[in-house]
């Protein structure tokens, strides 16, 4: 499955297409409920479900807290099974109203959805699972739909596609670090490991050079011999060279990505990716914005 597929050009286009063909049924005004936050009672919906998704993360904080998780266990257990109950059939719901089940259950926010819950059954096999519940506070995306800040997500967009672009630059950056991590780590083991018991495995060196290339020098470890300090110096300055290479490429793709939207995004709905010679958007039909 592409990731591109998987990142709508705008929410509310996708989950429209996934209206279903029945009018005026109780699946169509579940639809609209769920799914829409044009009506009183969608609205009220999504402020619901943004309520019980922040206090279900709140709820996870709150027992990881060792005194508390021991004072309330039973609380916590109960509540955890009515999020639980709760969430399983709001995804159902989701799943029964839509056009396609299947088409919304491989969606961006149909995995999220089913991530959200996945968690919670794993923890009856695997309770160490308990923890990944933390994952539902990514269906605080829908925040952007819920008070209509679309053009915050056509941004999100805009910075998803070009962190996909640049992925590969940056694998190669990064696998270029790891390799000057190795031969610098191995240098610093062979310089200092008669005179530094810090220094005592190649690995522990190695580890040592990847604090110091990132410039976050926890000083648990640190050169004691003259050459050492000198190689230990150049490897802080070489540090400091290295972090701007990838916002280099981020910054890159960025504007690559804009350049590719601009003027192809159409003023009414929001939906990019037509062609230069477009003149009339291929989601809504109006008229676009020609430079």
């Amino acid at each position: 499955m592409s990731l591109f597929r998987l990142i709508p050009d705008r929410p509310d286009v996708v989950q429209d297409q996934n209206r279903p063909d029945e009018k005026g049924t109780f699946r169509e005004w579940l639809y609209i409920t769920i799914f829409q936050a044009t009506t009183t009672a969608g609205k009220i919906f999504d402020i619901g479900l943004f309520m019980l998704i922040l206090s279900n993360i709140a709820l996870l904080m709150l027992e990881s807290v060792e005194s508390l998780a021991v004072k309330h266990a039973t609380l916590f257990r109960i509540l955890d099974y009515f999020f639980l109950v709760l969430f399983s059939i709001e995804y159902l719901l989701r799943l029964y109203c839509v056009r396609s089940a299947k088409r919304y259950a491989t969606s961006f926010y149909g995995i999220i959805d089913l991530l959200a819950i996945l968690p919670s059954y794993m923890e009856f096999f695997y309770p160490q699972w308990h923890v990944f519940m933390i994952v539902r506070s990514f269906r605080l995306l829908r925040i952007f739909r819920i008070f209509r800040m679309v053009r915050f997500l056509d941004e999100s967009r805009v910075l998803m596609f070009a962190l996909i672009r640049g992925f590969r630059k940056i694998i190669v950056f990064l696998f270029f670090v790891v390799l000057l991590a190795i031969f610098l780590g191995s240098l610093m083991y062979v310089v200092e490991f008669q005179h530094n018991p810090g220094f005592h495995s190649i690995p522990q060196s190695i580890y040592w050079a990847i604090v110091t290339i990132t410039t976050v020098g926890y000083g648990d470890v640190a050169p004691a011999t003259a050459l050492g300090k000198v190689i230990a110096s150049f490897i802080m300055i070489l540090g400091y060279s290295i972090i701007a290479v990838p916002t280099g490429i981020m910054s890159a793709s960025v504007i690559q990505e804009e350049k590719r939207n601009r003027g192809k995004r159409c003023p009414h709905c929001h939906v990019g990716g037509h062609g230069s010679d477009a003149l009339y958007c291929r989601n809504c039909g109006e008229p676009l914005k020609t430079d």
